[in-house]
């Protein structure tokens, strides 16, 4: 299981264990959904105006949560292509004019908010813990669903890194055997059969330990409290919920 401390420094800019916490690791997890909602909700109503707002949101996130964006957002560079591709097709007709550019702007608006939602979630998974996260969702969700729902946020927080990890020993085996020299149908097979075995063999390790410590949808999860410093962030998730409602 991966560990549940902040201060391991991963390719996302935590920070080393000899730093105080970053801001955003001292706001309440409620709070940083409560911007991440804001955010959403302001994107989506308003694609251009809101979309700059967002953006800048989205530096200020991954400030407060020491996280590089370049970096985290180069982690996610496969999928650049597809986000060029949808705004690219739109654009295309089959008969004269051929390309009406016009019609590229919405789905290029769209395809331009995933990036500072993106980041912000980056921010909020680099400053929170598994059960910070677990305790949130059950508080913010009531009844025996919300600790459920919680419960699953915790164990795809733990479990998500390691398959990551996995995937990304079995490419490296992979290549050290000269696999990127077969063809692709073979790299494929290759690596993902030997992910999927490993994914389902932390499972298995996983329902056993769940099994050994007597898993209860209801234990004892940290107590989260609202402070003055949570103050700024909320009022900027409530400015961004207000205008985003206003202009939809």
């Amino acid at each position: 299981m991966v560990s549940d401390r902040r201060g391991e420094t991963g390719a996302r800019g935590r920070a080393t264990a000899g730093d105080a916490p970053p801001y955003a690791a001292r706001l309440d997890p409620r709070t940083k959904l409560a911007v991440q909602t804001g955010a959403a909700t302001l994107v989506l109503a308003s694609p251009r105006a809101g979309l700059a707002v967002v953006a800048g949101l989205a530096v200020a996130a991954c400030a407060a949560a020491r996280v590089d964006p370049a970096a985290a957002l180069w982690e996610v560079r496969p999928l650049v292509p597809l986000l060029v591709a949808a705004p690219v097709v739109e654009a295309l007709t089959l008969g004269p004019p051929w390309v009406v550019p016009a019609d590229a702007v919405a789905p290029a608006l769209a395809a331009a908010r995933l990036p500072p939602l993106y980041l912000l979630g980056v921010a909020y998974a680099a400053s929170t813990t598994a059960r910070e996260s677990r305790a949130a969702v059950a508080l913010l969700v009531p009844g025996r669903t919300g600790a459920l729902l919680g419960a699953g946020v915790e164990l795809v927080f733990r479990l998500l890194p390691s398959l990551r990890a996995d995937l990304a020993a079995v490419r490296r085996a992979a290549a050290a055997r000269l696999f990127d020299e077969r063809g692709a149908v073979e790299r494929i097979r290759v690596v993902g059969v030997t992910a999927l075995r490993r994914a389902f063999r932390r499972a298995d390790a996983l329902a056993l330990g769940m099994r050994a410590r007597a898993f209860a949808a209801n234990p004892t999860l940290p107590r989260l409290a609202l402070a003055r410093r949570d103050a700024p962030p909320l009022a900027i998730a409530a400015a961004c919920f207000a205008a985003g409602v206003a202009l939809a």
